[in-house]
């Protein structure tokens, strides 16, 4: 199983604490130990799991807008998008809960023309105010038709970091990986009202390779 490199750090530091406390649970009642092997074997195991970072097969249509992430869809919504699309716009909000991978790919080839990082709350990612008020790192994109894509990386409750290797001028390519959040957090994507999407809420989508949206020429 591939792992995101972003993970090792945590990975280590889980497993190297689950030792100690193994090896200290050894010299204490045999049932104390088993206990002690489960917990902290089980917690191991789903740190690795968490950072697991599958290879995907996206499609190549550019007009195709990808998921930039796993999760299901938990709102689908017309908005007033006055930051980098400036104009009306349907968001779509894709929650990821701590079991779904958590590395993030490109949702539409193009070129990144704004990048912003904000502080602030850690609100349950589902939450409607989550996109406002949680800490976030916004992305707005130019596709080569000339129609924005603006999308957010947000933190939930338990998310608390959130990783990205874009800068302003970048070319990038629908699909690829471009960050990752930390245990259980929230994806928006902010597309033009001409935009045909393709999900409703409540569907599964999965990161690079889920068109949730067309754009029409």
């Amino acid at each position: 199983m591939t792992l995101s490199k972003e993970g090792y750090p945590t990975i280590a530091l889980v497993i190297s604490v689950s030792l100690v406390v193994c090896y200290g649970a050894m010299w204490l009642h045999p049932w104390i130990g088993y206990v002690c092997y489960v917990l902290f074997g089980g917690l191991s195991a789903l740190t690795i799991y968490f950072f697991r970072d599958p290879d995907r097969s996206s499609p190549r249509d550019s007009d195709l807008i990808l998921s930039p992430a796993d999760g299901t869809v938990v709102l689908i919504k017309e908005i007033e998008e006055d930051v980098y699309l400036k104009s009306k716009a349907t968001q779509i909000s894709i929650f990821l809960s701590p079991l779904n991978v958590h590395v993030n790919r490109i949702p539409l080839s193009g070129v990144i023309e704004y990048i912003k990082y904000h502080p602030g709350k850690f609100l349950m990612a589902w939450q409607d105010g989550a996109s406002e008020l949680n800490e976030r790192a916004d992305f707005g994109l130019m596709h080569s038709s000339g129609t924005k894509l603006f999308f957010k990386q947000i933190t939930g409750f338990l998310a608390r970091r959130i990783v990205y290797y874009l800068d302003e001028g970048d070319r990038v390519q629908a699909g690829d990986r471009f960050g990752i959040m930390k245990f259980g957090s929230r994806m928006d994507v902010v597309v033009p009202s001409g935009v045909d999407i393709k999900v409703k809420k409540g569907d599964k989508t999965v990161a690079g390779e889920s068109v949730i949206g067309i754009i029409k020429q």
